[in-house]
């Protein structure tokens, strides 16, 4: 439930800083007419889409188990997240390619009204660090990763952020109006690298890949280590969105009571949830020596 209301939280104040600003970025384009703040405003566009779609992900995975879907309806996070880190590139190779456009033109546009625009980029900087932060440390608590995607692109945003500024500086101070451009590839570059690893993450979860192995590995040693545990065989993992799916066999003592037998699995299993809290695990107890 925790989880679930962090998530939430983190959700609501991504659209409501996505809102904020794609309203100070119109405001900021009609005053200056920047180029990089067009930008800007699209990717901010963008991002409120994307964002509200990582709402309604997050809202939705959290529903508890249903008659139709018996584990859960947490998948929907990797769904959202596939589908970000595809709009997350296609933003990452738009800026690229406008941006080397930018440098090739031989008119770069002329901008007015610099101090608006600088301005409204510094509220946007401020409202994006304060919002990455609390989606880092939602990520960190709840492996959500649709947080964890939106918190990427919204990373993203603060390099052509800071290139806007720069770019506003240059050409009040300097009329050197291509800086931007330069900054802003960089931005595309992170924004590509970035949406290629969350894409890869929430593809090997729709496709069943088991959890990372340093949890595997680490299950598999309290089995191994856990009293009345002979021995443990068929250790299974999956991970849908944030949650792990955890099957294991056991091998007990088949000359005791059915109630201490239960207590080994149920000593395992609480142990198991102990380090991952939200785990969902299924423990078989097999007789030792006799295992299929």
């Amino acid at each position: 439930m925790q989880d679930k209301h962090l998530n939430l939280s983190a959700g609501i104040a991504s659209v409501s800083v996505a809102t904020v600003l794609v309203i100070a970025k119109i405001w900021a384009l009609s005053a200056t007419g920047s180029m990089s703040i067009a930008a800007s405003l699209a990717d901010s566009a963008m991002d409120l889409l994307v964002a509200s779609g990582g709402l309604l992900a997050i809202w939705y995975a959290s529903r508890p188990p249903d008659e139709d879907h018996t584990f859960g309806h947490t998948s929907a996070e990797d769904l959202a997240a596939l589908g970000q880190s595809i709009f997350i590139f296609v933003s990452g190779a738009v800026i690229a390619v406008t941006s080397v456009r930018r440098m090739l033109s031989p008119t770069p546009p002329e901008m007015t009204s610099e101090a608006i625009g600088v301005g409204v980029m510094i509220l946007s900087i401020v409202l994006t660090i304060a919002l990455v932060l609390w989606q880092k440390h939602v990520a960190r608590r709840t492996q959500s990763k649709v947080v964890s995607a939106d918190s990427l692109h919204y990373l993203g945003d603060l390099v052509p952020n800071i290139g806007a500024i720069a770019a506003l500086l240059a050409s009040s101070a300097f009329g050197f109006d291509r800086l931007d451009s330069v900054v802003a590839l960089g931005a595309a570059a992170i924004l590509l690298v970035g949406a290629l690893n969350i894409g890869k993450s929430a593809w090997d979860a729709l496709m069943d890949r088991a959890a990372p192995q340093d949890m595997v590995d680490e299950i598999g040693d309290m089995a191994k280590h856990f009293p009345g545990i002979y021995a443990y065989h068929d250790l299974k993992t999956r991970m849908a969105g944030s949650k792990p799916f955890v099957n294991i066999h056991i091998e007990v003592n088949g000359d005791q009571t059915l109630r201490e037998a239960h207590a080994i699995s149920a000593g395992l299993k609480r142990a198991i949830l102990e380090a991952y809290p939200n785990a969902e695990v299924i423990i078989h107890k097999d007789v030792a020596g006799e295992a299929d």
